[in-house]
């Protein structure tokens, strides 16, 4: 009997070139709203890069990295059967505590010194289950809302596959700091007033971030926002080329939610230069 050989994808091309794309490193990242009494917009919590990173460098981003196989175990342990979505979720909630000192979706004893010390903990290469059991923390992973999934189509010296989440922190003592050692700022601030800052120059967004931050100043609240969610549910984009009138953009699918669905290609901001 002839062993047939199993069935095989066929590999992703790059939409460019149609050379095969490397296999997308999966990431998560984390938007944390804090609703802000007599304000019409929340604000958000956004990190600015340190210029010696190989991707979005000096840009201003939402906390997040990629996913560790560590994350992925986690999730098995918890009992999650899809450990692909719940293991981005657990990176999201430890990548918060590593690049801001702020613990969300996190069930126990919060006060600032026992964050610092599981931020500290994790510096050093402790896996967030240990640090968990030893604190008796428990996750609350159901309170991430997925809002999106970005991967791009073109084979840059990275390619992330990055899922976006959601959540709600108005705990307005928590201090957020920065870890002053992939990111050197940190800092509040609504989604439109970031988008107006980098249009002043002021900071460095990617076209993700901008089409997200776009998307995230219709809301006046974080219930508005998962309301928004819960009419367009959370898909993947990978953005396109377009050759227009204008000329060349890079472009979105219409009718996911973005306001803006596309940007001229010399005006683009991408994750290793333009």
């Amino acid at each position: 009997m002839i062993e047939q050989e199993p069935n095989r994808q066929p590999p992703v091309l790059d939409a460019i070139t149609g050379e095969p794309m490397p296999k997308p490193i999966p990431a998560s990242t984390l938007v944390i709203f804090r609703d802000q009494p007599g304000s019409t917009a929340p604000d958000l919590l956004m990190v600015e890069r340190s210029a010696k990173m190989v991707f979005a460098a000096g840009a201003a981003v939402f906390p997040g990295g990629r996913i560790d196989d560590a994350d992925f175990d986690y999730a098995r342990t918890l009992g999650h059967d899809d450990v692909e979505e719940y293991g981005a979720r657990i990176a999201a909630v430890r990548e918060s505590i590593e690049e801001t000192g702020i613990a969300v979706a996190v069930e126990g004893d919060l006060n600032a010194r026992r964050v610092s010390e599981a931020r500290q903990a994790l510096h050093q290469g402790i896996n967030l289950a240990d640090i968990c059991n030893q604190f008796d923390w428990q996750l609350e992973l159901e309170k991430l809302i997925p809002f999106s999934r970005w991967c791009p189509p073109f084979a840059e010296k990275r390619v992330f596959d990055t899922r976006f989440y959601m959540i709600s922190h108005d705990d307005h003592q928590a201090q957020a700091t920065v870890d002053e050692t992939e990111n050197y700022n940190l800092f509040w601030g609504n989604a439109q007033s970031v988008l107006d800052r980098a249009e002043a120059g002021e900071v460095k967004i990617i076209f993700p971030t901008k089409r997200n931050l776009e998307r995230l100043a219709q809301f006046t609240s974080f219930d508005e926002a998962v309301a928004h969610v819960q009419q367009h549910p959370c898909v993947m984009v990978s953005p396109n080329i377009e050759k227009r009138a204008d000329g060349v953009h890079l472009c979105i699918p219409e009718g996911i939610g973005y306001p803006i669905t596309s940007e001229p290609m010399d005006a683009v901001q991408r994750g290793f230069g333009k």
